[in-house]
């Protein structure tokens, strides 16, 4: 055998780290100082803008070949990311139900960041944080500590976690083992009409499909209709299937509605169904001094999806699961291949968090809530949720006072629904409304969606933000009423 030659020179090894850490640290307090004007000065900016064609181009720009200087990369990350962001950690931004972030968890990414820890599990600080974000989440809720739980990406994910424990636990076989196809008897879930998209998705990726999860009737307030679930698990049985779970719903994306989640817990527990609560609108209303009363039951579920980004505002992403059954939790994801062994002592003595979860790889997701919650305290977010509970009464009050404006029905907690009202119907109502939507969007004045409630077409504020002030709304309203009468004859005309 020919013998390995020697390298001529020595190659010159390389790393990502600086050549000057100095200019690193001069620029990094740069990126903070900007980072402070830029949430302090939040107001004075519109809360969304569209892109000019250079900036969108440049998100268009081949891959990079060679260095360029750091300096330079976040000048371009200021120009463009950073000037035209989604908008919702603006005070009128209520489009969607999302957080509004806040400064103390951004400062807790960034540190989880430079610390690296990859939360797959082991013996070490942001793990043990990890279980103590969990073991917080089920304080909040009223979950024993003995629970099982886990931090996920959000609310969809959180509400998979669940779900799969379900279908697991109630299947009646080894699911992992033998696969849904080995299930003797077809299982139903069971959630409102009103139920949010991802359980649709839940259920194709458990391999049930979307007809497992029948859709139940709701009442006037848009909340599930218990006599009318009963009755459809009744049928289901009675046609050869397996009722296995009810879904209940603490919020939804609509109009804010909350089933009676303790005769949900009831009727569950006669049926032996599984518990499942969709919390991620209003789980952590159970917080909230003034409107606790509103998620009493939701202690009682089997399994709970939450979102600590929304009503604890911490930065995208983070949502948590909780089961009750923490064996049961365990069982449906636990894998134990030879390169992940525990070990007596050392690195790898810690407990496996990826054995609650789908990720292996896993972020360190709890130091933004951890170090918010320890800054304000638990009480503070609670009074947060209250606060915009109560603003949202008042825009109802104030589309109540407005002869132009129609709310759809009183809020149940921060979502209101309304429209701008000229004496049109249908379709030119619609467009109207929608036209007002899009301006106050584009001229960075709010930004609102639109919904359909009892199958009519809807403007909707969902206030999950702790920098709204009523001021806000007043301004809402004014320049709702103005855009209406700037564009009503144009919706006159097309009725």
């Amino acid at each position: 055998m020919d013998a390995v030659q020697e390298p001529l020179g020595l190659v010159a090894e390389e790393t990502l780290d600086p050549p000057d850490w100095a200019d690193v640290q001069a620029l990094s307090h740069q990126v903070i100082d900007d980072a402070v004007d830029y949430l302090r000065d939040i107001r004075d900016r519109p809360v969304w803008r569209e892109m000019p064609a250079d900036v969108r181009e440049a998100f268009a720009a081949p891959l990079p070949r060679s260095p360029a200087p750091l300096d330079a990369v976040y000048g371009e990350v200021s120009r463009t990311v950073m000037s035209y962001p989604m908008g919702n950690i603006h005070p009128r931004f209520w489009s969607w139900y999302m957080g509004s972030s806040n400064f103390t968890g951004a400062l807790g990414d960034f540190l989880a960041a430079i610390q690296g820890s990859n939360l797959g599990g082991g013996n070490h600080a942001a793990g043990l944080m990890d279980g103590q974000v969990v073991n917080w989440c089920k304080e909040m809720l009223g979950f024993p500590a003995s629970a099982g739980g886990t931090l996920v990406s959000g609310g969809s994910m959180a509400n998979i976690i669940g779900l799969t424990v379900a279908r697991n636990v109630k299947a009646g076989i080894d699911v992992r083992e033998h696969g849904v196809a080995a299930i003797e008897k077809p299982l139903r879930f069971y959630g409102s009409d009103q139920i949010h998209s991802c359980h649709r998705k839940a259920m194709e990726a458990l391999g049930l499909g979307n007809r497992a999860l029948r859709r139940i009737p709701t009442d006037a307030g848009l909340r599930i209709d218990i006599a009318a679930l009963r009755a459809a698990i009744s049928e289901d049985r009675a046609a050869g299937f397996k009722p296995a779970c009810v879904i209940g719903t603490a919020g939804t994306v609509n109009t804010g509605a909350i089933d009676d989640l303790q005769a949900l817990a009831r009727l569950a527990h006669e049926e032996g169904l599984w518990f499942h609560i969709d919390g991620c609108i209003g789980a952590l209303i159970a917080i909230a001094p003034e409107n606790a009363h509103r998620v009493a039951g939701i202690e009682w579920a089997d399994s709970v999806a939450l979102d600590p980004h929304k009503w604890l505002h911490a930065p995208f992403e983070v949502g948590c699961a909780l089961v009750r059954d923490a064996a049961a939790h365990r069982r449906t994801f636990a894998v134990t291949p030879e390169y992940l062994e525990s070990t007596p002592r050392g690195l790898a003595s810690g407990e496996w968090l990826h054995d609650y979860g789908l990720q292996t790889s896993r972020g360190f997701r709890a130091l933004k809530v951890w170090m918010a919650l320890k800054e304000h305290g638990v009480e503070k977010f609670g009074r947060l949720i209250d606060q915009n509970i109560a603003q949202a009464f008042y825009l109802a009050g104030l589309i109540e006072a407005e002869p132009l404006l129609e709310l759809a029905a009183l809020p149940t907690i921060n979502i209101a629904c309304f429209r701008y009202q000229p004496g049109l119907a249908g379709e030119a109502l619609k467009a109207l409304n929608t036209e007002i939507m899009l301006r106050l969007q584009e001229q960075g004045i709010a930004a609102l969606s639109d919904t359909t409630v009892h199958g009519e077409h809807w403007l909707r504020v969902a206030i999950t933000n702790h920098r709204t002030r009523r001021t806000d709304l007043d301004l809402l309203v004014r320049e709702t009423v103005r855009l209406g009468h700037e564009i009503a004859p144009q919706g006159a005309a097309s009725s």
